[in-house]
């Protein structure tokens, strides 16, 4: 297998892949999922009777990383792909939205992830996941990761489903110990217990399994992302302001809780708290709201925005994107999340 700081031989930016100079560094490196994105072209049809699909770059980690770039942040993505042209399919789009690829290298012998979906507006988009035998990108391994770039970067952002297999797991909790809370360190729970492996009864792992890997990774990490079922996993407690509290008691120093229709809750360890409801939109498709609201949380904790003004451009960010069929090329750009934060909805 080999090294991921060598073996891509492009970058977004042309470069040849190499070790990072010292002024290379990024504003945002997220490290996680990626895969193809196949979206039925037909609304409210059954995934039998779909004729017709879109194909898109997707996985969160990897969609979080293009919702920065869209906004005109400097950012790379970690992961692993099959060595198979879905594999160069996705290098290409990376390239395309301004994402630097030269850590996304394959593995031969493992095909590249395919998701397929059904859209039920407003609330209903079920998500079909074909990751076997194994996921690349629980491929990656810790003696591959290039550390000083990690470390370096303004940003760093990791993910419940990078912890939820070896050498994944492994590989995630060495780079947020070797980035020891420098800069701002995102730990988005994303909680999806399909991902984490049968035990030998054949049962999935509960949140009981999960939740030591999760304490270990909040030591490390600065901000906290999840919504309510995700906050749950990670500190056993569902009510938002306590959840919140807990998280902030397990080392973050900013808790963002997500409460659906409700909004979004977000409190700091220095006591500044803002609770923020949604915009209106008309939904086509929830899918990469979550996403889009990453990147923007990234782009305002970059600028050294206050909270609630945060909240308001990341929750305009993912309504914008709730109301498009598509994932990373519906990202939003910064003109179009302004006009949506001053008009109060998606128009």
């Amino acid at each position: 297998m080999e090294e991921l700081r060598e073996s891509a031989p492009h970058s977004a930016d042309g470069s040849d892949g190499g070790p990072l100079g010292t002024g290379d560094r990024y504003d945002l490196v997220t490290m996680g999922r990626i895969g193809v994105d196949l979206y039925p072209l037909q609304t409210g049809v059954p995934l039998p009777q779909v004729t017709s699909f879109g194909k898109f770059l997707g996985g969160s980690a990897t969609n979080v990383a293009v919702a920065a770039a869209r906004l005109g942040r400097r950012t790379a993505v970690i992961t692993r792909t099959g060595d198979d042209p879905f594999g160069t399919y996705l290098h290409e789009a990376l390239r395309g939205f301004g994402v630097d690829d030269r850590w996304v290298t394959a593995v031969p012998g493992l095909p590249t992830p395919v998701t397929f979906c059904e859209v039920f507006p407003p609330d209903d988009f079920p998500l079909y996941f074909y990751r076997q035998p194994k996921a690349p990108d629980m491929e990656i391994d810790a003696h591959e990761l290039d550390l000083d770039a990690i470390r370096a970067a303004r940003i760093f952002w990791m993910t419940g489903t990078g912890l939820s297999e070896e050498p994944s797991r492994t590989a995630t909790l060495a780079a947020l110990a070797h980035r020891a809370k420098s800069g701002t360190t995102v730990f988005d729970l994303d909680w999806r217990p399909m991902f984490w492996r049968e035990e030998r009864d054949g049962s999935r792992p509960g949140p009981d399994s999960a939740r030591p890997f999760y304490a270990e990774a909040l030591r490390h990490a600065t901000v906290a992302v999840g919504n309510l079922d995700e906050v749950e996993v990670a500190t056993g407690e569902r009510d938002p302001h306590t959840a919140a509290r807990a998280l902030l008691d397990a080392g973050v120093e900013l808790a963002v809780v997500k409460q659906g229709p409700k909004g979004v809750l977000a409190v700091s360890s220095s006591g500044e708290s803002a609770e923020v409801p949604p915009l209106p939109v008309t939904v086509l498709n929830g899918l990469g709201a979550g996403d889009a609201f990453g990147g923007s949380l990234c782009h305002g904790l970059l600028g050294g925005w206050d909270l609630e003004r945060i909240m308001r451009y990341a929750n305009a960010a993912g309504a914008i994107v709730a109301s498009r069929l598509e994932c990373s090329s519906a990202m939003p750009t910064p003109d179009e999340v302004e006009n949506a934060v001053t008009a109060g909805a998606v128009l």
